[in-house]
């Protein structure tokens, strides 16, 4: 019988050829595991001012969701008390702009909340009046606009009544 085997050198070469083609499987299947538990949301407040009209203001918050995954704005706090503290339980209605308004003590957000995809801008307009429930608004007054999301995180934002 005449059996010949392979040269040590071509089995190493095998063996190694193997080996770096595991280690790149493994290494994209693990890249793809990390930007599964990586993705993150990220609201950014790019613009925020008030203007007076009459006896109220419009308190204007311009948001970009700059994160990886999509933001679900479900509640806002004005001056540390939610929308509805202040009496209102009218849903507001987004337009398809990406825009919506609500006013202090007669409206909320709508029940599913405000969906900010990421890359997309929402225009929130607030109208606050001068005097809503048991709170006074005035002029030079500064309010904290907290936007709440359903991942539990706040980004505030702090706007000068003029």
């Amino acid at each position: 019988m005449n059996m010949r085997a392979i040269s040590p050198v071509i089995a190493t070469v095998i063996i190694v050829s193997v080996a770096i083609a595991i280690a790149v499987a493994v290494a994209f299947w693990m890249t793809g595991i990390t930007g599964l538990f990586t993705r993150y949301e990220k609201l950014e407040v790019i613009s925020a001012y008030a203007t007076k009209t009459d006896n109220n203001w419009n308190v204007v918050l311009i948001v970009e969701n700059t994160g990886t995954s999509d933001a679900t704005i479900d509640d806002i706090f004005i001056n540390g008390k939610p929308l509805s503290a202040y009496g209102g339980n009218d849903p507001a209605s987004p337009t398809e702009e990406n825009e919506i308004t609500l006013t202090l003590g007669d409206n909320i957000l709508p029940q599913e909340g405000l969906s900010v995809p990421t890359g997309s801008k929402w225009t929130i307009t607030i109208v606050v009046q001068a005097n809503v429930g048991d709170t006074t608004f005035r002029s030079g007054q500064i309010i904290e606009v907290k936007l709440h999301t359903a991942a539990g995180n706040e980004y505030p934002k702090s706007v000068q009544l003029p």
